[in-house]
């Protein structure tokens, strides 16, 4: 059984529950990481969620993104999620901001960060079906058509801007 920390918004522990609670509509704040995966060429790396996942299965989401442990720093769980989702070990991550995202069944306090990869990436099979680096028009295209998770849309269009501020010095 995971179970997951209660935080209030600036982030500090208060409690702790198991996943189903911080799932099952009673929403209480708990908090998730976010790391947008960039090549060289400045695209962002989604991932194409499992089918069996609980949540918006089969939508193309984060690079990668999951809940923090009760007991773990936000950048254990960052390292851990990145070793799971994408075989991911050895990156530099820029810590972007912070939000509080709700959803009709949770509520979350997102971090995100963000690196540039130039290595090969290894989608777990288990947890994900796949995923690919897509420009972002591509991206723009793929919210109109509703295929991204509501939660990744959100957060692309409030810091579409700060991602390529932190790298890039032109729009792609």
């Amino acid at each position: 059984m995971e179970i997951f920390p209660l935080v209030d918004e600036k982030g500090l522990v208060i409690g702790k529950a198991s996943r189903e609670i911080c799932h099952n509509g009673s929403k209480p704040l708990h908090p998730v990481v976010h790391l947008h995966v960039f090549d060289a060429m400045g695209r962002l790396f989604l991932q194409k969620r499992s089918m069996l996942k609980d949540i918006q299965p089969g939508k193309w989401d984060t690079s990668i993104g999951g809940h923090v442990l009760y007991g773990e720093t936000i950048e254990e769980a960052l390292r851990r999620e990145s070793r799971e989702e994408l075989g991911l070990e050895t990156f530099q991550a820029v810590f972007v901001d912070s939000y509080v995202f709700e959803s009709e069944i949770e509520r979350e306090l997102v971090h995100i960060y963000q690196t540039i990869f130039s290595g090969t990436l290894h989608p777990d099979e288990e947890e994900l079906d796949g995923g690919a680096f897509f420009s972002f028009s591509e991206i723009e295209s793929l919210i109109s058509r509703g295929v991204v998770t509501p939660n990744f849309a959100s957060e692309f269009k409030k810091y579409k801007q700060a991602l390529l501020n932190n790298f890039f010095t032109e729009d792609l």
